[in-house]
């Protein structure tokens, strides 16, 4: 797109350009979503899980799931069972 002085002023003319946005927001999307499915499988959360992987929401969806709404697994690192094995 050229104004009345013959400048191109596209917005693919600065930088990455459009193909360059998305493929950035595409691997941000990505890496979100890898943790986020991870995280709900790893604790057991069905619904948590189908909803990170049905919905495409930029990281937003993951990233609250992971630092609000999961519950840390504390309870299983120190399990009577596990320090039970130990003592015999």
């Amino acid at each position: 797109m050229y104004n009345y002085l013959g400048h191109n002023y596209s917005f693919f003319s600065f930088g990455l350009g459009l193909s360059g946005l998305i493929l950035i927001l595409a691997l941000w999307d990505l890496v979100w979503q890898g943790f986020g499915l991870w995280g709900a499988a790893r604790n057991g959360q069905n619904g948590w899980f189908i909803a990170i992987l049905i919905l495409n929401t930029l990281g937003i969806l993951p990233i609250l799931y992971l630092y609000v709404f999961s519950t840390p697994d504390k309870d299983k690192k120190s399990s009577p069972e596990k320090s039970d094995k130990n003592e015999k």
